[in-house]
């Protein structure tokens, strides 16, 4: 806690739980008159405590995470970090409105992480499946090694092997890849159940979104995570760019002029935007004839793709507010 002229009032620990929260801003009130909180990482472990702060009526303001060259020079402690967050509050440094959590965009957020999951471990499952048909016996591999990706999870997964032979080498393979299909049967399986759910929900959120040429409910579902149930807090579309990473850097130097790649900002969003990108460049005749145009003019396909980014990110703007 700070004063009005930047003195240190004092450090305190709280439990994250609801008793602890109020115990937080009771402490913080015991001072005066509360004016600023600063919370870092109110998207993730801080999303509770900047709710709850919300609640009480408390002004809150996005705080980045420690300034590195800080954290040599200084040291790494919670006391130091929350000093640290309470000046860059103090100073205008820290400026960000948080999330607003309990809408709709936060249950699709929920969903996501579910669907995410699902995906990733299908992916995984189709691995090991391909890893293990290579060092498979060759009387499972000739029968396997025809078969397109959905005819071989099918095939598998109706094999019928003795388990009373698991010893030998052929059956244990035969087993264990009819295991691994059918796995890969229930990830598909869940997976379309949570777009059973989360298609209207995305469509009920936010139905501009699915105007734009490009998006499906996957990619628009995280760009509205990415904005949050209040995406008035985005202060213009250049600054929505910069949240996706979309928003290229000047890396000018001398008489060279020229921008680089932002790697910073959401990467879930800035992926999404990549995604619907190349899915115009293939079927949207306005933007291949701007690809033409702009490799023509000396530009690499990674710079178009850049420029295409930055402005995909102004149109979803402009629909998400």
């Amino acid at each position: 806690a700070l004063d009005g002229q930047g003195r240190l009032l004092g450090h305190q620990q709280f439990l994250a739980t609801a008793a602890g929260y109020g115990a937080l801003l009771a402490w913080l009130r015991s001072f005066g008159r509360l004016v600023l909180v600063g919370v870092e990482g109110t998207g993730s472990y801080g999303a509770e405590l900047a709710a709850h702060l919300h609640q009480a009526g408390v002004a809150v303001v996005e705080v980045d995470r420690p300034d590195r060259a800080a954290r040599r020079r200084d040291g790494k402690s919670d006391p130091l970090d929350a000093e640290a967050a309470a000046r860059a509050a103090q100073s205008g440094r820290a400026e960000g409105t948080p999330k607003q959590r309990g809408g709709p965009v936060q249950a699709l957020a929920a969903l996501r992480v579910a669907r995410r999951s699902a995906v990733d471990q299908r992916a995984d499952t189709t691995r090991q499946i391909k890893s293990l048909i290579v060092t498979a016996p060759e009387a499972v591999r000739a029968q396997l090694r025809p078969l397109t990706d959905t005819q071989l999870i099918r095939h598998c997964a109706t094999r019928r092997p003795d388990p009373t032979h698991a010893g030998d080498p052929q059956m244990a393979t035969v087993l264990a890849l009819r295991s691994l299909a059918r796995r890969h049967q229930q990830l598909s399986t869940e997976i379309r159940q949570l777009d059973k759910l989360i298609t209207p929900l995305v469509r009920r959120i936010n139905p501009a979104l699915f105007a734009i040429f490009g998006l499906g409910p996957d990619t628009a579902g995280q760009l509205l995570v990415t904005a949050g149930d209040n995406p008035d807090r985005l202060r213009s579309e250049a600054a929505f760019a910069m949240l996706c990473g979309a928003a290229p850097l000047p890396a000018s130097s001398g008489r060279t002029d020229r921008h680089r790649l932002n790697r910073g900002g959401d990467r879930q969003a800035n992926a999404a935007l990549y995604r619907i990108v190349l899915t115009r460049m293939r079927h949207d005749p306005r933007t291949r004839a701007y690809v033409e145009r702009r490799t023509a003019d000396g530009l690499s396909k990674k710079e178009i793709i850049r420029c295409l980014k930055r402005y995909l990110a102004r149109e979803v703007y402009a629909a998400l507010t």
